[in-house]
């Protein structure tokens, strides 16, 4: 263990290649996290902008977060959703998973779509600072198209909800 995060915890692993040779590599071991793709009746999706320190700007994507210990996918994404956009779903359909960055971390992401929205108002941690809005599915896609919506958690979970024909 080289370091305990409040999130995640980076390890340096050593491994043995097939050819015997033996290797260091540093990973970050991650709890999991989720992405919503909130969509209210009219068929929009509701989407955020949130400052993203390491890419030093402002960010387009759907609400998202990490799992906390002992916590389902589903509380998670519920929690979530309501925290980041002020939203609570009345249903949250499991869209997929998927590996995040395999090569340098286990953590594994569960997509929702959620559906049957209610406006309860933002819960927003003290170091959050997120703006939202709302689009078309259309315009969400032509927005990943055009390189706006640069985000792949959310690119993945809006083209899974687009592929299994649940946006509108």
């Amino acid at each position: 263990m080289l370091h305990t995060g409040r999130k995640f915890n980076f390890e340096r692993l050593t491994i043995r290649t097939p050819g015997g040779a033996t290797l260091q590599r540093e990973i970050i071991r991650h709890p999991g996290a989720v992405v919503v793709v909130p969509v209210l009746p009219d068929g929009r999706i509701v989407l955020i902008r949130v400052q993203r320190h390491a890419l030093e700007r402002e960010n387009v994507e759907c609400c998202a977060g990490t799992i906390e210990h002992g916590e389902a996918p589903d509380r998670c994404a519920a929690r979530e959703l309501i925290e980041e956009t002020g939203y609570e779903a009345a249903t949250l359909i499991p869209i997929g998973s998927f590996w995040t960055t395999p090569g340098m971390t286990d953590e594994r992401m569960h997509a929702f779509l959620a559906t049957g929205l209610r406006a309860v108002g933002q819960k927003l941690e003290e170091d959050e600072s997120i703006s939202v809005f709302c689009v078309a599915s259309g315009e969400a896609l032509a927005m990943i198209e055009r390189g706006e919506l640069a985000d792949a958690k959310s690119m993945i979970a809006i083209l899974l909800a687009e592929r299994r024909g649940l946006l509108h």
